[in-house]
């Protein structure tokens, strides 16, 4: 058997691609990069940044309508360019989904251990058990069942902004009696460094969508993906963009518009907001809110990362991994052999590193991957949009491409300290590592989307 099976409806495509943006992760750690950077204008920093990867959507949502595939962004490109340059761009996407992968399933044992810790356990040495056992099981559930998988990846995720929610509305209750909301956090008078600080703010905006994309993986896998795909992208962006911009406010308000630094300064915003708010109770309960969300963005991230190993393997990369299981209709072994590249580092670096450290390390990597491969879409669509004479998705494929560009320059300049300043010259050696596979496997040269 060499297709996937056509299971796949809406909610599937959706759980997916919520997993994978994670917005429970992104408001517990990214609210606060964009509060050093924007200050009480964060809110806004979302909702242009909102704005923005809304424009990136458009080109994915083009090409998805007219190819529908499980490579997702190598299939995009190499429409537009060629094998060699799509191989590329479907190469770099495997490190976006490993990274993020490995990143999240590090973070499901520091919320873990952080949950517990509010109980009276205490556990010394347990991040790298933890981080891999979680990954484990969710490659077993990719394995397994695609569409138990996704609902899994929905559900959870939807309960951990159910949580996230709640405390947001409370705040805003208790401000509200003391009459103290404010239009502030939307205007420019809201960062005190002015518009460039609300530009590195809308960067961290974009970088907290980034994986919306990750319905289109199972392009192959989805009942009508020429309508269902497309409209799962729009409303993951639409969504985790308003979930942001909502809770951001409320973060921002529950801390008080004269207490950004001590917001942009803080570990746990929301935990500490919980216990100001409602209770100590309810920070345990958003540490285990942010473990499922965690766990779901790693379920999302392998299933990814599994659909574009089969799709370069089937252009070519390796017969044997294009394999189907003839049961559960997934691309088994293309999950084994992610699941390991995952799982290696995961062993090696959590011996010795902090869980929270090692998913700021990966998912940076990860997010610099993920910017290059967004640039690749979004010129191949204004390079097809220009031969076919459409004016309005040229245009926006353009303004993507230059916002990716922009986002790009802000996440590399000036050079952060050691050991940031070698991510992107790691990801750029993957990339050069990718430019040589059609070299090593003439079929991938060969072989069209």
């Amino acid at each position: 058997m060499t297709g996937l099976a056509r299971r796949l409806g809406l909610a599937e495509t959706i759980g997916v691609s919520v997993a994978v943006v994670c917005p429970s992760i992104g408001m517990a750690f990214n609210v606060v990069l964009c509060v050093q950077e924007a200050g009480a204008a964060a809110p806004l920093a979302f909702l242009l940044g909102t704005a923005g990867m809304l424009i990136v959507a458009l080109s994915f949502v083009a090409f998805s309508r007219r190819l529908p595939h499980a490579g997702s962004a190598y299939a995009y490109v190499a429409h537009a360019f060629g094998s060699r340059w799509g191989v590329l761009a479907g190469w770099t996407m495997l490190l976006t989904y490993l990274g993020f992968t490995s990143a999240m399933s590090a973070l499901v044992a520091d919320f873990v251990i952080a949950a517990l810790a509010e109980i009276g356990v205490h556990l010394s040495g347990a991040e790298m058990p933890i981080a891999a056992g979680s990954m484990l099981l969710c490659a077993w559930l990719a394995w397994r069942d695609t569409r138990f998988a996704s609902r899994l990846m929905l559900g959870l995720e939807l309960a951990s902004v159910a949580a996230i929610m709640l405390l947001a509305v409370v705040i805003l209750f208790h401000v509200g009696k003391l009459h103290q909301w404010s239009a502030l956090p939307f205007s420019l008078h809201g960062t005190s460094r002015g518009l460039p600080a609300l530009g590195y703010g809308v960067v961290y905006a974009i970088q907290s969508l980034a994986g919306f994309e990750g319905a289109t993986t199972l392009s192959e896998e989805t009942i009508n993906p020429r309508r269902t795909v497309p409209v799962a992208l729009i409303v993951t962006v639409v969504g985790s963009g308003a979930f942001y911009v909502f809770a951001s406010y409320a973060v921002v308000l529950g801390f008080g518009l004269n207490r950004m630094a001590e917001l942009g300064a803080s570990q746990a915003p929301l935990d500490e907001l919980a216990r100001i708010y409602i209770s100590r109770s309810f920070a345990v309960v958003l540490d285990v809110a942010n473990t499922i969300s965690a766990f779901s963005s790693v379920l999302g991230a392998i299933t990814g990362a599994g659909r574009l190993m089969f799709a370069l393997s089937r252009a070519g990369l390796s017969k044997r991994l294009a394999a189907i299981d003839p049961v559960h209709h997934t691309p088994a072994r293309a999950l084994i052999v992610c699941t390991v590249i995952v799982v290696a580092p995961i062993v090696i670096c959590l011996t010795f590193l902090r869980a929270g450290d090692y998913y700021g390390y990966v998912s940076t990597i990860a997010t610099l991957a993920v910017i290059l491969v967004y640039g690749a879409v979004t010129i191949a669509e204004t390079a097809e949009a220009v031969v076919k004479r459409r004016v309005a998705w040229a245009l926006a494929g353009v303004t993507g491409t230059l916002g990716l560009a922009w986002a790009l320059l802000c996440s590399t300049l000036p050079a952060p300290p050691p050991p940031a300043n070698f991510w992107l010259p790691l990801v750029l050696t993957w990339v050069a590592a990718g430019a040589f596979l059609p070299v090593l496997r003439p079929a991938l040269r060969r072989t069209a989307p």
